[in-house]
C-alpha cells in the first residue's frame, strides 16, 4: 500500500534529512519549502535515487490563506497522509530582551506557532476524515528551559510543546498519534539563520562538540513514525553526548 509523509521546511536541516529517509523506505513524499530551486533540486535526486513520487507544494506557512488553499487542494490521491513531519521553523537573534528586534520576534512567533498551528489543522482534518495518521511536530529542548538572550525563539518552543499536549488530548478520539520531537544542539543552517548569515558566529556555538546531525534526528523521527499502530512516543528529548541542557555542555570531552 503507497504511504505518504508530508514535510515542512524540506529544503535544509531535518526537513531534508527526513525526506531522504522517508524515501529511503519507500514513502512518496508531499514536501513544501519556500525555497522552490532546492525544493526541485530535492525532487529530482529523490525520485532518481528511490524511485519515489514528490508532489512539491511551495507554500509560506505563515501566511494562512496560502497554507489552508494549497493544502485543501492536494489531489484527492494524495490526501492519504500517514506522517505529518510539522518541521518549519526558525530562530533569529540572539539578544538581550530589551535589545531584541521586534521583527525577529513577529518573524519566529508567525513562523514557530501560527505557521506551525495552520498547518498542523489543515492536515489533522485531512487524518481526521481517514480515522488514522501521525503528526510529528519538531520541538526543542529551549522548549522545556529558557537559557540567556533566547526568549522569544524559547517562547515559541514552549508553545510547540503545549500545542503538542493539546493536540495529543484532542486527537485521541480520532486515533491520530501526536509526537513531539525536542533535538538539542544539531549542526544545521540553524545558527546560520540565526546569525543572519554571520558564518564565523555560527560555527563559534559548536565549538569543542560533536553536535547532533540532521540525519541522527530524521533516524529518531523515522523510528518514532514505524513503530506498531498502538505504540505513541508522546514526547521524546535529545541531545549530543557533551549536552545535558540549554545550559550545561562538556566542551572539553574527547570526541
Amino acid at each position: 500500500m503507497r504511504k505518504i509523509v508530508f514535510i515542512t521546511g524540506a529544503t535544509s536541516g531535518f526537513g531534508e534529512a527526513c525526506a531522504r529517509k522517508f524515501a529511503s523506505h519507500g514513502y512518496d513524499l508531499i514536501l513544501n519549502g519556500r525555497r522552490t530551486d532546492r525544493l526541485q533540486q530535492l525532487t529530482d535526486s529523490l525520485e532518481s535515487k528511490y524511485n519515489v513520487a514528490v508532489l512539491q507544494l511551495p507554500f509560506d506557512v505563515q501566511n494562512e490563506k496560502e497554507v489552508f488553499q494549497s493544502i485543501e487542494n492536494i489531489p484527492d490521491d494524495w490526501k492519504k497522509i500517514e506522517v505529518l513531519i510539522n518541521n518549519a521553523g526558525l530562530a533569529l537573534g540572539r539578544d538581550y530582551f530589551d535589545e531584541a528586534s521586534t521583527e525577529d520576534w513577529n518573524t519566529m512567533i508567525d513562523t514557530n506557532v501560527k505557521g506551525f498551528l495552520y498547518v498542523g489543522k489543515a492536515v489533522s482534518q485531512i487524518m481526521v476524515k481517514q480515522g488514522h495518521g501521525h503528526i510529528i511536530n519538531m520541538g526543542s529542548i529551549a522548549g522545556r528551559q529558557v537559557y540567556e538572550k533566547g526568549n522569544v525563539y524559547c517562547a515559541s518552543k514552549f508553545a510547540v510543546d503545549a500545542i503538542s499536549q493539546g493536540m495529543r488530548i484532542d486527537m485521541l478520539r480520532h486515533n491520530i498519534k501526536v509526537t513531539c520531537i525536542n533535538p538539542g544542539a544539531a549542526e544545521t543552517e540553524f545558527s546560520l539563520v540565526r546569525f543572519k548569515g554571520d558564518e564565523a558566529t555560527a560555527k563559534k556555538i559548536y565549538d569543542g562538540l560533536k553536535p547532533l546531525s540532521s540525519d541522527d534526528v530524521a533516524d529518531i523521527i523515522y523510528y518514532c513514525a514505524s513503530l506498531p499502530p498502538h505504540v505513541c512516543i508522546n514526547d521524546l528529548s535529545v541531545t549530543c553526548l557533551q549536552q545535558a541542557d540549554t545550559i550545561y555542555f562538556n566542551r572539553k570531552a574527547n570526541h
